[in-house]
């Protein structure tokens, strides 16, 4: 992942090194979360409800130190929740490929017609599954059709992911 330097003063400490760089202490803390110690300190201030400004001031540092702090550990946290979602698809014992242009209301049958293939028995109904589709992808749908091509996980327990194919 990419991502882009900010101002000058940039950042300070452990921010600035790739995980190669850190110390000991620094790499556990970085195996054990996506983020360093002090992004969960700034996350906490800010969740707390102070500003960017007054997290400076008690840390000893710039605004503009913070802000890259912030978002850096959104980033981070952006890229933790891709990578679950990642698993959790590998996991899905429900694959299916389904073509832009689709009409909506055939998909959950491909579902289930899948399900029955591997032998599982799905506790959802075709409703949950376009529910689940329309809150997860909204931008797929136009009108009844599918726009894009995709690729649809399913669990056991009926939660649904939508990928767009390449």
């Amino acid at each position: 992942m990419i991502f882009e330097e900010e101002g000058e003063e940039g950042e300070k400490g452990a921010e600035k090194m790739d995980d190669s760089e850190r110390t000991d202490t620094e790499a556990e803390g970085s195996s054990y979360s996506f983020l360093t110690k002090r992004q969960l300190e700034v996350l906490q201030m800010r969740h707390q409800g102070l500003s960017q400004q007054d997290i400076a001031e008690r840390l000893g540092t710039t605004r503009s130190n913070i802000s890259i702090l912030e978002k850096r550990a959104h980033q981070n946290i952006a890229r933790a929740q891709r990578t679950v979602r990642q698993w959790m698809m590998i996991r899905a014992p429900i694959s299916l490929f389904v073509k832009g242009g689709t009409d909506v209301f055939e998909i959950p049958r491909m579902i289930f017609a899948a399900a029955d293939e591997k032998g599982i028995r799905l506790h959802v109904t075709s409703m949950d599954i376009l529910v689940q589709l329309r809150r997860n992808a909204p931008q797929l749908f136009h009108k009844r059709v599918l726009g894009r091509d995709v690729r649809i996980y399913m669990k056991e327990n009926g939660e649904t992911m939508v990928e767009v194919a390449e």
